[in-house]
């Protein structure tokens, strides 16, 4: 595990936590992310927002907080009309809010009597191929006979080099839902070099693979070989399978392992909501997430359509369980 950390971890008591859904705090602030950018559209039109759910999430007791870079792509920004400085610009912006809302608010955790926090790492988000798409294939892991891994080098390499010279803590790829794509990534970051520590998570549908139907362990191979990848975990994923995924990554991997899985709450196509499932709310999230730190989880987290109030209740559920 990387330096940096290995030390969070460590001051979280053995499990560190991981911020909650953006999208879903942005539409709570008044944020129309009916876009194909989704919430990157913020970087554009409402950067005091993005700075504002960061803000949520740290004081709900996150230690990682994600930037809001997920969709934010050059090609998607080249596509709205922007000069391709302004692109890369955009970029830098989404670490940089991640920067000003952690540094703000350890300030004025240092001049409170607040509750103990630990000094938040900023991890810069890289999502998928697949999401920059916006076909459905970032959830099915098929993008089609034309691509290959070099492709997907090329589509990556210029955003990476941007997030990684913007100053994060940490690189998040996330969702990734095939192969060859987490092939192409530790390939990419060994090419550029990159010395920012790294983390790869999966999506997976049913708990047993990745959205492409490839098995865990043939991907977790090529990230096992890496030591630019750090952290080794799945997120966009239903709660339900976080803690037989652990466990099945104990037995394949000895890297530190994350976790941050939806809300557990199902969309109804025909109805156009998203439907609540009592088994997973946020009081049982919390009961969830000391599970999965005995599983084996060193960062738990949520994502979609999780909020501060899930994160803060695994927060208090973690730090009470592990002392703090």
């Amino acid at each position: 595990m990387a330096g940096v950390v290995e030390e969070l971890v460590k001051k979280a008591g053995g499990c560190a936590v991981i911020d909650g859904g953006f999208a879903t705090q942005l539409e709570a602030l008044g944020a129309d992310i009916n876009d194909p950018l989704w919430s990157a559209a913020c970087l554009i039109t409402k950067p005091h927002l993005i700075k504002e759910v960061h803000m949520q999430y740290l004081e709900a007791g996150a230690d990682v907080i994600i930037s809001s870079s997920y969709q934010a792509t050059i090609p998607g920004f080249l596509a709205r009309g922007l000069l391709l400085e302004e692109a890369e610009g955009l970029l830098r912006t989404s670490v940089q809010l991640a920067r000003e809302a952690r540094d703000e608010f350890w300030k004025s955790t240092l001049r409170s009597s607040k509750p103990v926090y630990n000094r938040a790492l900023v991890a810069a988000s890289i999502g998928s191929y697949g999401a920059y798409l916006a076909d459905g294939s970032e959830y099915s892991g098929s993008y089609g006979d034309d691509v290959t891994a070099e492709k997907l080098k090329d589509f990556h390499r210029r955003r990476l080099q941007v997030l990684a010279s913007a100053g994060p803590d940490l690189i998040a790829f996330e969702a990734i839902p095939n192969k060859m794509e987490a092939q192409a990534l530790v390939e990419l970051l060994e090419e550029e070099d990159i010395q920012v520590p790294s983390w790869i998570c999966f999506s997976s549908v049913d708990g047993k693979h990745l959205c492409s139907g490839e098995s865990f362990g043939d991907c977790l191979q090529i990230l096992n070989a890496s030591e630019k990848v750090a952290i080794v975990g799945v997120n966009c994923t239903p709660p339900q399978f976080v803690e037989g995924i652990i466990r099945d990554f104990k037995k394949q991997t000895k890297k530190a392992i994350a976790v941050y899985p939806n809300s557990g709450e199902v969309w109804d196509g025909r109805a156009k909501r998203w439907l609540p499932v009592e088994c997973f709310g946020r009081k049982s999230f919390d009961v969830m997430a000391r599970r999965w730190q005995e599983a084996g989880a060193s960062l738990v987290g949520g994502c979609c359509r999780t909020t501060p109030s899930t994160i803060r209740a695994v927060s208090n559920a973690l730090k009470s369980r592990n002392g703090q």
